[in-house]
């Protein structure tokens, strides 16, 4: 019986850390007196024709909760995350085989994960680190940054900025160590386990520890290792690990342009420490390399109905496991290792137990493949469907959204086509409720949490419909990347006759909780026509107009050209609506742009 950890059911690969490796070498490039590898020119001929794929997926932190307002990009689209920390991205531009899904906000290191795109929606789950400094360092001085498990980051005092330009001042150092023992990691490493090795061949991975680097100035710019400096990384090798662990493995480095991991020098074992010397940051891994195919499976019953919603695992005798959830057409794809008989195993849910439905043996497969694997039927497992329509306020069908299904401990989320949705699942036969919530992606409106008891084999809902709306909100972008979206505790405020000037003004306020991002504007009006055009506030002049937003956000006042409209001034009760956006330098007198929308409704 194997013990199924307890994920989200959105993550749709999870190339999971691999505990079985009883002996290993270093990749050599081919296996010892096979035939010669055939290596491309260059390592995206690896990915397949260019495709277009669908993707819903989720972000959480470390806790589970949602994160809102992160950006997320497939390619050269972008989406933000919602108040539930969903994300929906349709003909997203992948690959046959690689497709790779950034996730960033603003107090938080970069996060991503990259798939093997499977046919219908593709389902991903992402936890983002919070961007923790564990130190400070100074250029021109070498130091050495630890942190409370052991890991450590050397430095020799020499940083640049992004632009290649030296950077001379105080260095913040944001470090997290990922640990394979921890069931969380596949949900916070970026990109997944494959990786290009020094000859340019493709490899999978197995980890025995990461460490996440990342390196912010005093005006919170990025910065790296000076072109000639190295550091000296250090990682603690879980206790779990150590009868697997080499004295020798390869380092492997995270492209977060490209989504994949590359081989570059390697660490020694000292105690129970991996050892190496690195000349850039981002994520750096300890990983034993295997060759590898990508295998995709389907999920059927015994009448060819696909299954979708269970976890589907793969176990090599040699190479641990790894595993993901079957979406909306049954299917699961990843990589796995090649030229070996490998255990399959299909799982129902927590809530049900964890004993496997379906347990057989696959392979070996010298080349990407897919099967289809029978269910059997099983008297103490129910199939079940979902289907309802989704309806907006306005009684119009929802045509970008998604339905949240919550059985047991565990959700399902399913995109929602034209109003239509179906959500297919198990249930054991002692647990017949669930609830359903959906959300109008593009209106921002959701439903109440609504439950409901099954009536086998189908249970239809009939209308639901999003009325309860995310009512005010302030979203803006700076550079094009960093998009924030405040939803919560916002005060909003119009004072004719103000006691802070002689002039008419507005004053907002937003943050969100646990967020660690706020937004203050103030402004004065135009004591004739409140409504219209302004410019930055001058504090200093007592007679300006204009709209100021310096107080939480790193902005100056120098060549400060943000131009502001205020369309709506709405009565107390209804809507303030200003939109923005232009250049300005921050208090470092770097240049920056920035854009954004305020609806929000009036308090006083």
């Amino acid at each position: 019986m194997m013990k199924i950890n307890k994920l989200p059911n959105l993550i749709l690969i999870l190339l999971m850390s691999l505990i079985t490796m009883t002996s290993c070498q270093k990749d050599d490039g081919n296996g010892s007196g096979g035939p010669q590898e055939n290596i491309p020119d260059t390592f995206s001929e690896y990915f397949g024709n260019q495709i277009s794929r669908d993707f819903i997926g989720n972000v959480i932190d470390i806790d589970k909760n949602p994160i809102e307002g992160v950006t997320i990009t497939i390619g050269s689209q972008t989406a933000l995350t919602d108040s539930n920390g969903v994300f929906i991205l349709n003909n997203a531009s992948v690959n046959e085989r690689f497709g790779y899904i950034k996730a960033e906000k603003a107090g938080y290191i970069h996060g991503s994960r990259s798939v093997v795109p499977a046919n219908g929606t593709n389902k991903v789950t992402i936890m983002l680190l919070e961007a923790t400094v564990v130190g400070t360092v100074n250029s021109g001085a070498s130091e050495t940054i630890t942190a409370n498990d052991g890991s450590s980051v050397s430095f020799d005092g020499n940083f640049i900025k992004e632009d290649g330009s030296s950077y001379s001042g105080s260095v913040d150092v944001i470090m997290h160590h990922l640990d394979p023992a921890d069931e969380d990691m596949p949900m916070q490493m970026p990109g997944m386990l494959y990786a290009e090795n020094e000859d340019g061949a493709e490899r999978m991975l197995q980890t025995l520890g990461m460490l996440a680097v990342e390196l912010r100035g005093s005006g919170g710019e990025e910065l790296n290792l000076a072109v000639g400096s190295t550091s000296e990384i250090k990682m603690p090798v879980d206790p779990s690990l150590m009868s697997i662990a080499p004295a020798t493995i390869p380092l492997w480095y995270f492209d977060e342009v490209n989504g994949y991991w590359k081989e570059e020098g390697f660490a020694t074992l000292q105690g129970n420490m991996y050892v190496g010397t690195v000349s850039h940051f981002s994520f750096w891994n300890c990983d034993i390399p295997a060759e590898a195919i990508t295998l995709c499976v389907t999920a059927t019953d015994e009448d060819n109905n696909t299954l979708n919603n269970l976890y589907v695992t793969i176990t090599s005798t040699t190479f641990g496991t790894r595993g993901g959830y079957a979406n909306n057409n049954g299917e699961v794809c990843g990589f796995v290792p090649s030229n070996e008989n490998l255990v399959l195993n299909v799982y129902s849910y927590e809530v049900c137990g964890d004993n496997a439905l379906h347990t057989e043996t696959v392979g070996p497969f010298n080349a990407d493949s897919n099967i289809t694997v029978i269910v059997p039927d099983n008297t103490d497992i129910i199939q079940e469907t979902i289907v309802g329509m989704f309806n907006t306020c306005a009684d119009d069908a929802v045509t970008d959204g998604y339905v949240q299904v919550t059985y047991g401990n565990q959700f399902f989320t399913d995109v929602v086509t034209d109003g239509a949705f179906e959500v297919n699942l198990l249930r054991c036969n002692e647990n017949n409720e669930f609830t359903i919530k959906g959300s109008d992606y593009v209106n921002l409106q959701t439903t109440d949490s609504i439950n409901y008891t099954f009536t086998t084999p189908v249970t239809d809902v009939g209308i639901i419909t999003a009325c309860n709306s995310i009512t005010e909100f302030i979203q803006y972008t700076i550079d094009g990347e960093n998009a924030l979206f405040i939803s919560e505790n916002i005060t909003a405020n119009f004072y004719a006759d103000s006691p802070n000037t002689s002039a008419p003004s507005i004053d907002i306020y937003g943050n969100n909780n646990g967020q660690g991002n706020c937004f203050y504007l103030f402004s004065r009006l135009d004591d004739t026509n409140y409504e219209g055009t302004y410019d930055n506030l001058d504090w200093n002049d007592v007679n300006d107009t204009g709209f100021n937003i310096t107080e939480c956000l790193n902005i100056s006042d120098t060549n400060n050209n943000i131009i502001y409209n205020l369309t709506t001034l709405g009565d107390v009760g209804e809507y303030i609506d200003i939109n923005f956006g232009g250049t300005y330098e921050d208090f470092n007198g770097n240049s920056h742009s920035i854009n954004g929308t305020i609806h929000v409704i009036r308090d006083n």
